[in-house]
């Protein structure tokens, strides 16, 4: 017979296998976790708070243990740090001592954007095995994907799921907007989590909602969508539905 220390232990273990967001209301409502050797889907238009998720996620990992490179198209290296810092989620000291790697990933004008498109996922690729971070974040795919062919954005997301068969972990966040239907939909089946985001008007604001479609090999069901609000100084904060309907 199993005691509760038993149990208590093989819990432990089991966390083992999952990313954490470092958030345990999240936590909860995302089966646990983020399967470790996962790719994941994440799915917003603007300012639904995608970078902002992918930020607790690497807080959350950095302080289990994973190392983590950063690939944004949305910051320098000084305001990652310092918005996370602003969120409470200093990283800081993980970044001096290399457990975090942020590549920032500037383009200027839509012409250098399509001739990178074309040459650049495959160099992404290249980079990222050549890396030795166990979690890879993308934030954001969608400006690699001006003038990619389907072709060239389906090769990729098959090239990121054998990096993932071979031991990393990958966040890819992206605009609807930016794909056809078709396409999406395929690279949906592709990932083995798929995460949307969207803002809702309740009353007078807007809150920030956040659906868990799938979440391949979860031991917890899925599905559930959860409300937040981001605080600064503070973070991420879940707050029920029926409140934030009032």
């Amino acid at each position: 017979m199993t005691d509760m220390s038993d149990f208590a232990e093989l819990e432990k273990e089991r966390k083992k296998d999952l990313l954490s967001t470092g958030n345990t209301e999240m936590d909860k409502k995302m089966a646990d976790g983020l399967p470790i050797h996962s790719l994941n889907l994440i799915e917003g238009a603007n300012d639904t708070g995608k970078s902002v998720l992918t930020q607790q996620i690497c807080w959350g990992g950095l302080s289990q243990g994973f190392t983590f490179s950063v690939y944004t198209t949305e910051n320098t290296i000084k305001s990652f740090l310092s918005q996370m810092e602003s969120l409470s989620l200093d990283i800081s000291d993980h970044f001096a001592w290399g457990y975090l790697k942020i590549y920032p990933i500037h383009v200027e004008g839509v012409e250098m954007a399509a001739d990178l498109s074309r040459n650049f996922l495959q160099r992404l690729i290249t980079h990222i095995k050549a890396g030795k971070s166990q979690v890879i974040i993308i934030d954001s795919f969608t400006v690699f994907t001006i003038s990619a062919t389907q072709d060239d954005i389906f090769k990729f997301f098959a090239e990121c799921k054998n990096l993932c068969d071979d031991g990393k972990t990958i966040l890819i966040t992206l605009h609807q907007y930016a794909f056809d239907e078709d396409t999406l939909i395929r690279i949906r089946s592709i990932a083995d989590g798929h995460i949307k985001l969207r803002l809702e008007q309740v009353g007078d604001k807007y809150v920030a909602m956040m659906e868990v479609s799938k979440i391949r090999g979860a031991r917890k069901s899925t599905g559930n969508i959860i409300s937040f609000e981001v605080h600064p100084g503070y973070g991420l904060k879940i707050i029920p539905f029926s409140s934030a309907q009032v």
